[in-house]
């Protein structure tokens, strides 16, 4: 299905991606052998050389990084149609991580690299990538005309839909896609540019003309009527594909499941990546252990603290919503009284934040360190057990609690679709100054943009403003 103006198939797509991780390779590899005969000729006093063994090996390591990068950024879903800037960035980053690589390489395995030689790599590595890289989008159109044939398509139908789809086309011809027509039933209009067919006169058409695949571009209402045309389409082999855009304002991703022998045409409006998911997951659980065991003082430390200085147990429990709405235990060291939730209602006067949420700058129900425990977000590493069991993960929308849930407005109610986390945009865009209503459209931004390089991202820029305190209240 075409998405945007701006790309073609999504197979096609992965034509573009394959070319550059194949171009990414040779030409990592060029930069490897140019920066290593540099550093040879260049008359420095120590001597350079590496055993052939090693060469091979820092060489393959360096290749899957330089590769392994632009995969993880999705780096080649968008430079044969990316601006010059865009380019730019995804070139400099791949290079500045693959430098990054190899001194790590060469610290774990006692490499005696010279310091010259990873530069120069480094610099090649953008030079090449980015010269090859300024002239991707003729040359992934070259690709597809010398190693494709033109691809002829058809559209079924005439309305606003077929016509965006026909321009979408008309765009992407440099990739080989070609419009052969329309297909219309009696009385209908189409675009003059193109020819238009009696939809009856499909079995001729099939017969005369290449046909590769057709678009059924109509209103959900026509799709059972045109059972025999599908099934005409099957018998001839003939690939179909059906616009899915009956639902105009819906944002979900569209993508076919099965159930058994039953196709299923699914909407999802979050992450539903399994394999990436489970690498989140997995994710959550290294860090939340490793969090722990490290931890383990200052927790302990912690804990006592707050016996000692307020009456009252060290953990706060409390019931909140996780994914999809379930409910979970949340654990955080006590900040406040014990009685803290009996005299919420009493307070209410006080509350500074709009929405859903109970907010109090200076808390009368705070504890003598329970400020400075805010601050630097000491009191909410008992959910790292929450995270170990599964009730959340370290990025994602922060868990509210049933009642808060209960005020909703119903588009807030998809930030449930998330598995609830410690850290999200928020808290990267200012914590708790924060308005509510912004607070709920970056979660929407998270669950809309999600991948694990945002999530790494999110937790790197977090980790200062906890240290720092910037941004609690």
């Amino acid at each position: 299905m075409i998405s945007s103006s701006l790309t073609v198939f999504s197979r096609h797509h992965r034509k573009a991606r394959i070319l550059f991780a194949l171009s990414d390779t040779i030409l990592g590899a060029l930069a490897f052998q140019a920066a290593y005969v540099t550093r040879s000729h260049l008359g420095l006093p120590n001597y350079f050389e590496i055993d052939l063994a090693r060469k091979v090996l820092l060489l393959a390591f360096s290749l899957v990084v330089v590769v392994g990068t632009a995969v993880w950024f999705r780096s080649y879903d968008r430079l044969d149609t990316a601006p010059l800037r865009t380019i730019l960035k995804e070139t400099t980053r791949q290079s500045v991580v693959t430098m990054v690589a190899v001194v790590l390489f060469e610290y774990v395995w006692r490499f005696d690299l010279s310091r010259p030689f990873v530069l120069f790599y480094g610099a090649y590595v953008w030079i090449f990538f980015a010269l090859f890289r300024l002239r991707a989008g003729s040359l992934v159109r070259a690709f597809e005309r010398s190693f494709g044939e033109p691809h002829y398509l058809m559209i079924v139908g005439a309305g606003e839909s077929a016509v965006r789809i026909a321009n979408t086309i008309e765009e992407s011809a440099g990739y080989g896609l070609r419009i052969s027509g329309f297909l219309t039933e009696d009385g209908e209009t189409v675009d003059p540019r193109y020819p238009a067919h009696r939809l009856a006169d499909l079995p001729k058409l099939l017969d005369r003309h290449v046909i590769d695949e057709i678009i059924f571009a109509v209103d959900s209402s026509r799709l059972a009527e045109l059972e025999d045309v599908f099934l005409l389409c099957d018998e001839e082999g003939v690939r179909t594909r059906v616009a899915c855009d009956f639902f105009p304002h819906v944002n979900s991703e569209i993508y076919l499941d099965r159930l058994g022998h039953a196709p299923l045409l699914t909407f999802s409006a979050a992450p539903h990546d399994e394999l990436k998911l489970v690498v989140k997951r997995l994710t959550d659980i290294v860090i939340a252990l490793a969090g722990m065991l490290v931890l383990a003082p200052i927790l302990l430390f912690v804990g006592m603290l707050v016996r000692l200085t307020s009456p009252g147990p060290a953990l706060f429990k409390q019931t909140r919503c996780g994914l999809n709405g379930r409910r979970f235990v949340f654990y955080k060291f006590r900040s406040m009284c014990e009685n803290a939730e009996d005299l919420k209602d009493s307070l209410a006067q006080l509350n500074e934040r709009d929405g859903a949420v109970f907010k109090i700058r200076n808390d009368p129900r705070l504890t003598p360190i329970g400020k400075w425990l805010r601050k630097f977000s000491l009191d909410e590493l008992p959910q790292l057990w929450n995270v170990l069991k599964g009730d959340m993960s370290i990025v994602g929308p922060r868990p509210p609690v049933p009642d808060e849930v209960q005020r909703y407005e119903r588009w807030q109610r998809r930030r449930l679709r998330m598995r609830p986390g410690l850290t999200c945009l928020w808290a990267i865009s200012g914590r708790d100054a924060v308005d509510f209503e912004t607070w709920m459209k970056l979660d929407m931004q998270y669950i809309d943009n999600w991948s694990l390089a945002l999530d790494w991202k999110i937790i790197l820029q977090t980790l200062p403003r906890v240290l720092t305190g910037r941004g609690a209240s």
